[in-house]
């Protein structure tokens, strides 16, 4: 969306079934091998009884979410606040929602409500950031 466009209320959404794969996957590239995640046998016993994913893979469907919607390609993350509510779990269905709470012009920065829900509607992570949405490329001059 284009940035002079942008109002409180705007919002996005990005929705993905988070998998085995995912998981295996942000193991392998944050090198968080946390028996939590990966361990079902040791998970039993831990304190949500079973394996949940990683909370920040949860808090990256944001950025999706961000990229895909509004404030829209381009923006970069300046600071992100989270508060983790509930397990996500292997199967659960996360949709990543983002609220346009703030535009500030001057700056070009835009700060927005993060929620993460699951299949059930349940609060999973909260917060907020902060987005800075840069100016277009200038259009090549004329040599006309």
């Amino acid at each position: 969306m284009e940035f002079d466009r942008l109002a409180p209320g705007d919002a996005s959404e990005f929705r993905r079934t988070v998998t085995e794969t995912d998981v295996e996957l942000y193991a392998g590239i944050t090198g968080d091998f946390n028996p939590v995640h990966m361990d079902a046998v040791a998970a039993a016993s831990g304190p949500f009884g079973g394996r949940i994913a990683h909370g920040m893979l949860t808090a990256g469907l944001i950025s999706a979410a961000m990229a895909n919607g509004v404030p829209g390609p381009g923006c970069v993350y300046l600071s992100q606040s989270l508060a983790f509510k509930l397990p996500v779990r292997i199967g659960d269905t996360i949709v990543a929602r983002v609220e346009v709470l703030e535009v500030k012009p001057r700056t070009r920065r835009v700060r927005l409500a993060t929620v993460c829900r699951n299949q059930d509607g349940a609060v999973v992570l909260e917060g907020e950031a902060m987005v800075l949405v840069p100016a277009p490329p200038a259009a090549p001059e004329s040599t006309d």
